[in-house]
């Protein structure tokens, strides 16, 4: 949850919420100061979570830690939703925890003792569940990483499913430069991504890497020349991925989710007796309909 807060970005303003959004959200969330949410245009089924802070850098304070979860919760039950892009506002990413913000909400050193002890586990714990509902939630989550991703901004593409980054950007685990052992997810999640090996180098010398050292280690999947090509390049990604069965796609991310920690054997059973309940459908109806007739699949999700 490191910050580097150096950097001052600008507060980008809302823009028009994606169709039946507003509808999914509880009426107290009818607006956010940290997060945007927009359908992409030209790309059904494709939303934009756009990062804005407001702090420096999109740094994450108690607004973020409070909204991530609500956002992701709404997207994950709505059916026009089939893909995720998330990106930062300005020049960066996110620069990580706003550690300013965030002093009242951990509470350090107010309570010596074991109820403010338990205070801050709690308030960990939630930080924890925020960038896990990016992790379950059932759409595809694509990240588009350009300028820092610092800390928190590591745990959060580390919740994502694909990412990609522009060729300025810049990775850190910084924690332990601020005497913080990372607690919110990268420690936990990197390793699967790209190896403990280096996730231990990573998290230990809380060294600054760049996009091609990134892309090298399997932490993105692609680069692009500008900050502006690497978001078009995870929407187009988002788009293709959104023109499939949305049965297939989300199906797909909760096998991988479900069976990564298992045996192989255990991950065969788990798939199969997935497939046993949900492989019979009207998009598959609708694929083997396409196929014979030499056309695009239209797919409903079901």
């Amino acid at each position: 949850m490191a910050l580097d807060s150096t950097i001052p970005l600008p507060h980008m303003g809302g823009d028009r919420p994606i169709r039946g959004y507003r509808r999914a959200m509880p009426s107290s969330s009818a607006a956010y100061t940290s997060l945007r949410v927009t359908p992409v245009a030209g790309a059904d089924g494709v939303v934009d979570v756009t990062l804005l802070g407001p702090g420096f850098g999109n740094a994450m304070g108690p607004d973020f830690w409070r909204e991530l979860p609500e956002v992701f919760a709404a997207l994950d039950t709505d059916d026009q939703v089939r893909a995720v892009v998330v990106h930062g506002s300005g020049e960066h990413f996110s620069v990580g925890l706003d550690l300013g913000a965030m002093m009242g909400e951990l509470g350090l050193g107010a309570d010596p003792l074991a109820g403010g002890r338990v205070r801050f586990l709690d308030t960990i714990t939630r930080m924890q569940a925020a960038i896990s509902a990016v992790e379950d939630c059932r759409k595809p989550v694509l990240a588009s990483v350009s300028g820092w991703c610092i800390g928190g901004g590591v745990d959060l593409i580390a919740a994502c499913d694909i990412r990609v980054a522009s060729a300025d950007a810049k990775f850190s685990v910084r924690e332990a430069r601020l005497a913080i052992v990372a607690d919110v997810g990268s420690l936990q999640r990197l390793p699967k991504v790209i190896g403990e090996g280096m996730t231990r180098r990573l998290a230990l010398t809380a060294e600054d890497i760049t996009a091609t050292r990134a892309e090298q280690i399997g932490l993105v999947s692609q680069i692009y020349d500008t900050p502006d090509a690497a978001l078009t390049g995870a929407r187009a990604l988002a788009a293709q991925i959104a023109g499939l069965s949305p049965l297939a796609t989300q199906g797909t991310k909760q096998v991988l989710n479900a069976t990564r920690d298992l045996p192989v054997a255990d991950g065969l059973r788990h798939v199969a007796v997935w497939n046993a309940a949900f492989l019979h459908s009207h998009d598959l109806d609708e694929a083997i309909a396409a196929f014979q007739e030499r056309r695009d699949a239209r797919f409903e999700g079901r």
